[in-house]
């Protein structure tokens, strides 16, 4: 795959093209000080990046938004430079709630419509002003998902011109065989956003990706935080593993880099999330130098088939994808 600056993105099912980086945007609300993804965004657009990944629950949209508009107001892009995926959380499923969610998130980023809007999680929670509703025991208030008829809500919002292109994340296979043999399938789901990283390569979800058209979105391709309440951190820290970091070496790369690259390679998009300055023009320089094709074999065989990220606390719902095989 040959990939310089000015091809850095590849096609959808639909006919749009997703750029192969991406800023992620999460930063825990209760610690990240204000106007960070503000700054980060900025600094990120100046860099070169184009895709920003971001969502109603990341409290931030509004910060994203501005920063993307600034950038459009100083002459650096235009819109249609930009690629912003937004996200329908569990809370939203109901097909009348759809619109109104997925408007929420446009009025906060001040922009008209957004270049692809994914279902986050393919779980429902309890509809209301709660994100993660609980009983008085602290249980989850889960609801009734209908995976197909939320489907159709977001069919509407595409032809109503709010969302260029819809895709899935943290779906399996079952759970996308769903949407895929869905009677009257106006849109197909462009993307699945799932964890994929040389730990966790991913190769029979996206061998089934690959022949449905279905783009691989990777989060945490640089593994993940070690933040217990949410990560699993049986998992031994991805950067410091030898092979990552002796093929950087050849490279003058990190191994961060060559995680990254790795990934790209293979068609699938990255979405390293990073309010570090630094971190973010690093990540950035992986279209400078490829891997072999023998690399890329031996960094596929660390797959440990671990998850960072499990969702236990979601394990006993109905729809939590991660009991099957992929």
């Amino acid at each position: 795959m040959n990939l310089t600056a000015e091809n850095l993105s590849v096609p959808l099912s639909d006919g749009n093209r997703i750029p192969l980086l991406g800023l992620g945007t999460y930063g825990d609300p209760r610690t990240t000080p204000r106007g960070t993804a503000l700054e980060c965004v900025k600094l990120a657009i100046d860099v070169g990046y184009r895709h920003f990944d971001g969502a109603l629950v990341y409290f931030n949209e509004h910060e994203v938004g501005q920063a993307i508009r600034e950038k459009i107001a100083d002459g650096t892009v235009r819109r249609e430079d930009i690629f912003y995926c937004g996200k329908l959380w569990n809370t939203f499923h109901p097909p009348e709630l759809v619109r109104p969610t997925l408007e929420r998130t446009l009025k906060a980023l001040k922009l008209d419509y957004v270049d692809l809007y994914i279902i986050e999680l393919p779980m429902a929670f309890k509809p209301g002003n709660e994100f993660y509703p609980k009983d008085r025991d602290g249980k989850y208030i889960y609801h009734h998902t209908d995976l197909c008829a939320t489907w159709e809500a977001l069919e509407a919002c595409v032809d109503a011109g709010l969302a260029k292109s819809l895709g899935v994340s943290n779906f399996n296979r079952r759970q996308l065989e769903l949407l895929l043999n869905k009677p009257g399938l106006k849109h197909k789901p462009v993307s699945n956003q799932v964890e994929c990283h040389p730990y966790f390569t991913q190769p029979n979800l996206l061998e089934f990706c690959r022949q449905n058209d279905i783009v691989i979105v990777g989060y945490c391709p640089l593994g993940s935080s070690r933040d217990a309440s949410w990560v699993n951190v049986t998992c031994p820290p991805l950067l410091e593993d030898e092979l990552l970091v002796s093929i950087g070496k050849k490279y003058d790369k990190s191994s961060a880099q060559v995680a990254l690259r790795f990934n790209v390679q293979r068609g699938v998009v990255v979405i390293p999330k990073s309010f570090s300055p630094e971190r973010i023009k690093h990540n950035f320089q992986i279209f400078d130098f490829s891997l072999t094709e023998e690399e890329m074999r031996a960094i596929e065989a660390l797959n440990k088939n671990i998850r960072f990220v499990e969702l236990l606390m979601w394990s006993d719902h109905p729809e939590y994808p991660f009991h099957d095989d992929y």
